[in-house]
């Protein structure tokens, strides 16, 4: 029987991963969320881990306002980049695989084809910058990790496609920015992303999105095509759009070390978004 502690069991990914590994009876999930675990203190996570001895550890725990971000500095900091530190301290102790979910917003997105696992980070902005600050703790801390940047992520919860769906209930249009590129990524597609390393010792750092990219605009239109919706979308810019933090134009990720390694290959973002609008 193995066990997989999972910090931030609560949100998408946490809850794919219960989907996926819940009925299987070789595995015990212990699911901790910031009532259970408070991943910002290392004392407790160190007294935790040391009481469940989990196989595995998959950090889904994390401060992924991105405007939110810029003016919560300290909290940022502490949940992105201290508690990723303090899991690594106590996975190494006690032998424990750390699974850590990063982002494309480490990337500056002023690229023109996909960033590689090789390519400099370079954040724009704070949400960016602490959760490359994690990265670094995970390299420095953990004995045997795998770091998993991923990118516009949906599943169960609060997400785009469903802002999407709700806007189109009561609206003719919906203005989305259109220069924007990235790669949407489905929670279920990262859950097996995650099952394809977990049991290995394919350590190290890997992107792990859907294949192919696309703007928010794009995102947007398509939901509206498989749900046969009529809203049309207005298509505009990030300037047009007014967001307050900058974000990175282009942030498409290529699974280089995913599929050089492994050879596995995940879906195309449309099939992905078609079964999880089926669903």
């Amino acid at each position: 029987m193995k066990k997989i502690l999972v910090t931030g069991c609560n949100g998408q990914l946490g809850r794919e991963m219960n989907k996926l590994y819940g009925g299987n009876r070789e595995i015990t999930m212990i699911n901790t969320d910031v009532a259970d675990l408070d991943i910002t203190d290392v004392d407790k996570t160190l007294e935790l881990v040391r009481q469940v001895k989990p196989y595995a550890i998959i950090n889904c725990a994390a401060h992924t306002g991105v405007d939110a971000c810029e003016t919560e500095c300290d909290s940022a900091y502490r949940i992105n980049a201290i508690g990723p530190r303090n899991l690594s301290i106590a996975a190494s102790e006690t032998g424990a695989k750390l699974i850590h979910i990063s982002t494309d917003f480490v990337f500056s997105g002023d690229a023109t084809t996909p960033y590689l696992e090789f390519d400099i980070p370079n954040p724009l902005g704070m949400y960016g910058k602490t959760k490359l600050a994690g990265e670094k703790f995970v390299e420095q801390f953990a004995e045997h990790y795998f770091i998993i940047r991923t990118a516009w992520l949906y599943g169960d919860g609060k997400n785009f496609v469903r802002t999407m769906l709700r806007l189109s209930e009561t609206n003719d249009t919906v203005r989305v920015v259109k220069d924007q590129v990235g790669s949407p990524t489905s929670a279920k597609e990262l859950a097996k992303i995650i099952d394809q390393l977990i049991w290995t010792e394919n350590y190290g750092l890997f992107h792990g999105t859907c294949e192919g990219m696309a703007s928010w605009a794009d995102f947007a239109e398509e939901v509206f095509r498989l749900t046969k919706k009529s809203t049309k979308v207005i298509r505009v810019t990030t300037e047009e759009y007014g967001n307050p933090v900058k974000r990175p134009a282009y942030s498409v990720l290529e699974n280089y070390m995913l599929k050089l390694t492994t050879g596995y290959q995940a879906a195309d973002w449309q099939e992905a978004l078609a079964e999880y609008l089926n669903q």
